[in-house]
This record gives C-alpha cells, sequence and structure tokens, in this order.
C-alpha cells in the first residue's frame, strides 16, 4: 500500500474540516484550534490503523513515521491559525484603556529649588552714588589732591551705589523643573513660593504651569 497517497489524502481531510465548520457557524481562534487539533488526533488514529496494514515490519515503521509527521504538522498548521485569527494582546480593550492618549501639556515636577538673585542697577543708582562720593572726595585735601579724591569719591560712590541698588532689588526666585507626557523637560522661574513639590501633577498655562 501507498503510505504517502492516504497520508496525503488525510491532509486534505484536515484542512477542509476547519472550513466546514467554519461555513456552520464562526467559532472563536481557540475553539477552532480544538476542533483542527481533534480532526488531527481522529486522523492520526486513523492512518495507524492502516499501517497495519503494511507487509513489512519497516514498513510499518516508515508508515507509523509518515503518520507522526503528518499529525505534528497539522498540528502546527492548526496552532498558526489560531495565532493568526487571535487579537494581538497590545490590541485587546484593557491595553487599549491603559494607553491612554499623550497630553501634550500634561506633566510632573521633578524639583523645585529656590536661589537669592540680585537685583540689576539701573543710571540712577550709578549717578546717586557718584554724587555721593564726589561730596565726600571734595572734602579731602586741597588743589590737586582734592580733585583727585573729588574723581576717586565719585568712582566709588558709583560702584557703591550699583551695589546698594542691587542689593535692595534682589529676591528670592522659585525654579520649577517640569518632565512633560510626551518626553520634554522645562524649567519655570517664580517670584513667589508656587507651592508645587517633586511629583505633583501640573500642566502648561501660557508660559508658566498649575496644578
Amino acid at each position: 500500500m501507498n503510505t504517502s497517497i492516504f497520508l496525503m489524502a488525510g491532509a486534505l481531510a484536515c484542512a477542509l474540516l476547519p472550513q466546514a465548520h467554519a461555513a456552520d457557524a464562526p467559532l472563536t481562534p481557540k475553539a477552532q484550534y480544538t476542533a483542527d487539533s481533534r480532526a488531527a488526533a481522529a486522523r492520526y488514529a486513523s492512518d495507524k490503523k492502516l499501517c497495519n496494514d503494511e507487509a513489512g515490519s519497516a514498513a510499518r515503521l516508515q508508515c507509523r513515521r509518515d503518520a507522526r509527521a503528518e499529525y505534528d504538522r497539522s498540528l502546527a498548521d492548526a496552532r498558526a491559525r489560531m495565532a493568526a485569527a487571535a487579537p494581538s494582546a497590545s490590541n485587546t480593550p484593557a491595553a487599549t484603556a491603559k494607553r491612554a492618549p499623550v497630553c501634550a501639556e500634561c506633566g510632573k515636577v521633578l524639583s523645585v529649588t529656590s536661589q537669592e538673585k540680585s537685583g540689576e542697577g539701573t543710571p540712577l543708582g550709578l549717578i546717586a552714588g557718584g554724587v555721593a562720593g564726589a561730596v565726600l572726595g571734595h572734602q579731602v585735601g586741597s588743589g590737586v589732591g582734592k580733585d583727585l579724591a573729588t574723581i576717586a569719591g565719585a568712582a566709588g560712590g558709583a560702584y557703591a551705589g550699583k551695589k546698594i541698588e542691587e542689593k535692595a532689588k534682589s529676591h528670592t526666585v522659585w525654579t520649577v523643573a517640569v518632565q512633560f507626557e510626551d518626553g520634554s523637560k522645562a524649567n519655570y522661574e517664580f517670584a513667589q513660593d508656587p507651592g508645587f513639590k517633586a511629583g505633583d501633577a501640573v500642566r502648561k498655562s501660557g508660559d508658566s504651569v498649575i496644578r
């Protein structure tokens, strides 16, 4: 008996059987695999019985090997069909629900730091300091010495005036580092304590961020 012929016929029957099931009613991928594997097992059992009709032991052994190979191939095909028909894990409703759209305006506070910043001196501070220094310098010495003292006093007074003004205008600045959901980062400065702490959820509002 030619074992290849009946094994090929069996394989064809196994291939057509799922289609017959599909024509009756659509099955879930898992149910279809169960039906396919049962059909393959039934065919394998039938093939082994046919192998017993072989005259020689070598022929029977080869027949059983061919039957087993065909059975394994049928199961592999059934698994492949189930995998192709099953929805991807990333497309399941639960996975889709977890993939919330990225909010480009939303972020999280990474850190909050504060530091003292000096104010900026203005020409008014330079002039006022220079005049005061010149008056004091003019009162020292006489002649050329008085003139030099006046110039030195004006220069020193201007510098002192600038520093006094900067000190008077110094202020505390709070810097808030934020990382946004799209991966970008930015720093925002506040003239007053914004009340944020690391981990707070924030969102952009113009050139700043708010809760």
